[in-house]
């Protein structure tokens, strides 16, 4: 007798090693039409999300928009990508602060603040909101 280990009969016994088997081959999808690709893109732009900024660009209105920094900017845009970089004109920056309060004094109201950029170059990744100005 040995004291060899054997597996249970309700497990199959495999008898092909198991570094031997290969996962199935992928097919390489050919790389998209640069002209199809402009086409969709294009497309998108006009139709989907992006044509809230698309339509700004075109008819110059304002739009509002949530960033990350938790301001609100209102502008108009000039150019912007499909990460939302946006190149804005005439932008109104909008925020609220609460003033430092000393120990023993009441709680101080918030400060509404504001400023004027005449021009400005906005990274897409803190956009949080683009609304359009109902107001024009």
């Amino acid at each position: 007798q040995t004291n060899q280990a054997r597996a249970p009969d309700c497990f199959p016994q495999s008898t092909t090693p198991q570094m031997s088997r290969r996962p199935p081959v992928k097919e390489r999808t050919p790389p998209p039409d640069p002209e199809e690709q402009e086409r969709k893109e294009e497309e998108e732009f006009r139709t989907g999300p992006m044509a809230v900024l698309t339509d700004s660009v075109r008819d110059q209105t304002q739009i509002l928009i949530n960033c990350r920094n938790n301001k609100k900017l209102l502008a108009r845009i000039k150019a912007f990508d499909r990460h939302m970089n946006m190149v804005l004109e005439n932008v109104q920056e909008m925020w609220t602060e609460l003033p430092k309060v000393g120990k023993g004094q009441k709680k101080a109201k918030p400060v509404n603040k504001f400023r004027f950029i005449s021009k400005l170059f906005l990274r897409g990744d803190s956009v949080i909101l683009v609304v359009k100005n109902p107001a024009g």
